[in-house]
């Protein structure tokens, strides 16, 4: 019989909740990821419904990305100079704003400009790229932000960051739906209403949360250039974080077939707003049944085998959701790419955070942003354009296999990836 001392720890799946200023950096994710999902839903549905046209769908996640990716690196080193908790409440305050100017355009005089315009969507992606600019500091700052509320150590560090994935991804659930129902019943100026008083809600949550100190500077202070830079240098010394950020980079580059969902729920599957709501929300259904078990019981032994094979299982449900012309099928092979993708998210997030030292987490997360987070914009007007010239089917089918092609790349050349074991004793042979 084990003595005490050689027995396993005990695992407290709910460690991190038990920190008060935590609980409440969860719940303003929880309203912000709300107000978000609602917004990119219903002003993918008003463009769609202007335009018919995928490709100004896929305009969308390019009006986002390219001011998200042309900020990153300089967010990334403001993160790590300036209070990050004034960072997240200005970058909230502008998201309010954006989604109270949507709400403007989408009452009777605001509907009316833009009819009158010759150019009628352009004040909407006006306000995505402001959006994305928001984006752009919001990621490194919140990023670097949420161990800062955490214990010395790293005894919650694996627990805090599955509650924050599994939370997200339980708003990423309800946004959609609220947003779909709202569209359908009370009507886009009432759905960007809701996503604005969700943002005051989450900026106050914010405001309220204690703020930190910057983590002590390690060596001389750098210049500019160089501390812009410093994040880039990181991440591509480190074999491991790098291979799992470009394995995920190229699945959501490729495989992603959220942004046509609009064209699937009108011209394939036929099933309108609410259907798109479902639609939007069936990825975050798994991936938060997926997070939630993985709050239970850590992803540790073989990691890297169950990422490849994660990324892979995305590839086949998205190669397959792009064939299926009915809806209980379509909405399954969804919530499975919601499923492969939580693996996905919390083993990088987990290298991310375990291997990086706290004074440059923001530049390493805006590194990061820059290889993921705009990956999903750039992806969106990949699909976009993809479905402008080979058809809408074609395009997401092309996505899905493309992913496999990049899994099956990685395998073969990362082998240090493929080799991850994320016991503690192995992640610190990994580092």
């Amino acid at each position: 019989m084990p003595s005490p001392a050689s027995a396993a720890p005990w695992h407290d799946p709910y460690a991190a909740l038990r920190l008060p200023d935590f609980r409440r950096y969860l719940l303003a994710r929880i309203s912000l990821t709300l107000a978000t999902r609602i917004m990119g839903l219903v002003i993918g549905w008003q463009i769609f419904k202007l335009t018919n046209d995928p490709l100004a769908l896929g305009l969308i996640g390019l009006a986002e990305a390219v001011p998200s990716i042309g900020v990153s690196l300089y967010a990334g080193h403001v993160a790590d100079s300036v209070n990050r908790k004034n960072i997240i409440v200005a970058t909230v305050a502008g998201l309010l704003l954006c989604a109270a100017t949507l709400w403007v355009l989408a009452s009777p005089a605001g509907l009316l400009l833009l009819a009158r315009n010759a150019f009628y969507t352009l004040p909407l992606y006006a306000v995505i790229f402001i959006s994305g600019i928001a984006r752009g500091f919001m990621g490194p700052a919140a990023f670097s932000f949420m161990p800062q509320l955490l214990p010395p150590g790293r005894q919650h560090l694996a627990n805090a960051i599955t509650w924050n994935s599994t939370t997200w991804q339980a708003a990423s659930v309800v946004g959609p739906a609220i947003g779909g129902y709202l569209i359908a019943h009370l009507g886009i100026a009432n759905a960007y209403l809701t996503a604005t008083v969700l943002l005051v809600v989450a900026l106050g949550l914010f405001a309220s949360i204690a703020p930190r100190p910057l983590p002590a500077l390690v060596g001389a202070k750098e210049d500019l250039k160089t501390s812009v830079l410093s994040g880039i240098r990181f991440i591509w010394s480190n074999q491991l974080i790098l291979a799992a950020i470009s394995l995920d980079l190229f699945a959501v580059l490729f495989g992603g077939a959220v942004a046509l969902l609009p064209v699937f729920a009108v011209d394939i599957l036929k099933v309108g707003a609410d259907g798109l709501g479902h639609l939007e929300a069936a990825p975050a259904v798994g991936s938060v049944l997926m997070a939630t078990l993985l709050t239970y019981f850590p992803l540790r032994r073989h990691a890297g085998r169950k990422l490849l094979w994660a990324v892979a299982g995305f590839g086949v449900a998205t190669i397959g959701f792009a064939l299926s012309t009915n809806i209980w099928l379509s909405l399954l092979l969804l919530f499975f790419t919601g499923v492969f993708d939580s693996v996905s998210v919390i083993v990088r997030s987990t290298l991310l955070h375990t291997f990086t030292p706290e004074h440059i987490k923001g530049r390493v997360s805006a590194v990061n942003n820059i290889f993921i987070g705009s990956s999903n914009e750039i992806g969106s007007f990949e699909s976009g354009a993809v479905a402008k010239l080979m058809g809408t089917v074609a395009s997401v089918v092309f996505g899905g296999t493309m992913t496999l092609v990049v899994v099956g790349l990685t395998a073969l050349k990362a082998d240090k990836l493929r080799r991850l074991d994320m016991t503690p004793v192995k992640e610190q042979e990994a580092a």
